[in-house]
């Protein structure tokens, strides 16, 4: 399983990488030379809105868009609205889930137990949401708050699309969203939690150890 980093990277220009990839891995689909991969990022300011999402739950129009200068996309992966910007670790894992024999709901769990273990590195305690994927804080407390975000594709159980780790994240910009759909859960970063940067460049080594561990 290959690991690459490709730094800052404007949204569509990762999407249209993605959708290559993805297309020569399943055009090599069993193959010897087929490529799985895991990819870090981060993006500018953008909010994605997942294909049965509701766009009423970007609170802003496309003027004031242009203010906080960040773009919006209507996608294709699963879940509602979301925001990636600077300082939050984007993965996409690019992988054929039948070479791996696993489902895809064992595949979201899959990465929220990658999540999980590093935010328990860093002694944050974090935990699945009945009902609700990605990695959150205090589930069962009405200060119940999402750290990491996902929302992935599958075509011919190749997937793409993936997650979102906030480490260092300006969580202002969540106020002109409904984060995936909620209007009574809050969204937190690594830094929010241990009132301190975090290094992504750790943060990013520890995923892709526990990665490896999973699959």
């Amino acid at each position: 399983m290959k690991f690459t980093d490709w730094g800052l990277i404007n949204y569509d220009e990762a999407w249209e990488r993605q959708r290559t990839i993805a297309a020569q891995l399943l055009a090599l689909k069993g193959k010897p030379e087929d490529a799985q991969q895991i990819i870090f990022c981060e993006h500018p300011n953008v909010y994605t809105l997942g294909r049965n999402g509701k766009a009423n739950n970007l609170l802003i129009n496309e003027e004031f868009l242009k203010k906080i200068n960040a773009t919006y996309y209507h996608v294709n992966r699963g879940g509602d609205i979301t925001y990636h910007g600077p300082g939050q670790i984007v993965g996409y894992p690019i992988l054929d889930l039948e070479r791996l024999h696993i489902g895809l709901k064992n595949y979201i769990f899959t990465i929220e137990e990658v999540v999980i273990k590093t935010l328990q590195y860093f002694g944050i305690t974090a935990n699945r949401l009945t009902g609700a994927t990605g990695v959150w804080l205090d589930v069962d407390q009405p200060s119940a708050r999402k750290i990491c975000a996902i929302g992935v594709h599958a075509s011919h159980f190749v997937t793409t699309h993936g997650f979102a780790l906030n480490v260092n994240t300006d969580l202002n910009y969540y106020r002109h969203i409904n984060p995936c759909g909620f209007v009574d859960k809050g969204v937190t970063s690594m830094q929010q939690e241990l009132s301190c940067e975090i290094d992504c460049a750790e943060v990013k080594i520890l995923l892709q150890q526990y990665f490896e561990e999973a699959f």
